[in-house]
């Protein structure tokens, strides 16, 4: 199954945390069917209007990826680097990388400063502070000719095509969500629009812990309801373990979440949407905190009717996550059916 042409676009955008400008520019660009809309975060927005008095409804998936950020140049033009969001540092070593420059985007490669040989029987322990960007340059000058402390970069690796209309690619967490959530808004707008307004969020900064993006974005916006979409860890891989994560399986559709934090009635009105559209979902829970920007927006001034839908992916953080286009799809399917349900007079009291 081939990539639609949008995601592969966000896929290849590089944007960590704070640095989200490429793949905003694209979103925003693909949102022209919409009111479009963005903040001093860097948040964008896409509005389709209702068509009655029905709940608001704010569909959020954030659009910034895990990277690296160059800390210090030294002497011999190597550039120090610490993790933005959970980068871990052996998915790190021995990868390309491509830095986000004012010149524009700079290739470089992953190193490690070695002591020795490495003999295949050494045990391999790395930090962060281990590693190091070379781009090349034969000394300090050269390199900050190409580069400035404080720019970040991403993996460099394009998305691939896997069987059984399965992808892999970087920064599938959240560019998915982001996508779910534009594409939504796409539906609705082309069959008419739904009761109320649909809002699809394109959110910054989650990666770094705040939910800061969703944050402000939910209470600018005000919306009676909202949905967040992202990932979960897949458990149909070896030593995955339902028990302790839930059933989280490529192909068996997005995954419905119930819990402390989401609402009962929101939960429902997602199953019922499934049910009558004949898309597959699963239920998992979370007992707190559902680390997605939904924590954000449940709370968010009076507090918000929230739902959560995962989708479930493969090998999170690291450069070749792995999702299933056909969940991909039902989740676009299963928020705009859910946004038409959104009648006027619905209650959301618990």
């Amino acid at each position: 199954m081939a990539i639609p042409e949008l995601l592969r676009d966000l896929l290849t955008a590089p944007g960590p945390s704070g640095y989200e400008t490429a793949p905003a520019a694209v979103w925003r660009e693909a949102a022209a069917f919409a009111e479009v809309s963005s903040d001093a975060l860097g948040s964008s927005v896409a509005r389709v209007p209702g068509t009655s008095e029905g709940p608001s409804l704010a569909v959020l998936g954030h659009i910034d990826e895990i990277g690296l950020m160059v800390t210090h140049v030294d002497d011999d033009g190597f550039a120090s680097v610490l993790q933005v969001g959970g980068i871990r540092p052996e998915v790190l070593l021995g990868q390309r990388v491509e830095l986000v420059t004012r010149n524009g985007r700079v290739p470089g490669v992953i190193g490690r400063k070695w002591s020795k040989p490495i003999r295949s029987t050494d045990k391999l322990e790395l930090a962060h502070g281990d590693l190091h960007i070379d781009v090349g340059g034969r000394n300090r000058a050269e390199a900050l000719e190409l580069l400035q402390i404080g720019d970040v970069a991403v993996i460099a690796a394009e998305p691939v095509e896997l069987a059984a209309g399965r992808i892999a690619s970087r920064s599938l967490d959240n560019r998915l969500g982001a996508y779910v959530a534009l594409e939504a808004a796409r539906r609705v707008a082309e069959t008419g629009g739904s009761p109320g307004d649909v809002l699809a969020v394109a959110a910054v900064q989650e990666e770094v812990g705040d939910f800061g993006g969703a944050r402000t974005s939910v209470f600018a916006l005000r919306p009676q309801v909202a949905l967040a979409v992202d990932v979960t860890g897949a458990t149909d891989i070896p030593s995955g373990d339902p028990k302790l994560d839930g059933e989280a399986k490529l192909g068996a559709g997005p995954i419905l979440n119930r819990g402390s934090t989401i609402n009962p009635k929101v939960f429902d009105l997602l199953v019922a949407a499934a049910e009558a559209e004949g898309i597959p979902y699963a239920v998992n829970v979370s007992a707190g905190d559902t680390h997605t920007d939904m924590d954000a927006a449940y709370a968010s001034r009076a507090g918000v009717a929230t739902g959560l839908i995962s989708l479930a992916t493969r090998y999170i953080h690291t450069p070749t996550e792995v999702v299933s286009l056909d969940d991909v799809e039902a989740a676009i399917r299963l928020v705009a059916a859910f946004a038409g349900r959104l009648e006027p007079g619905l209650d959301f009291t618990r």
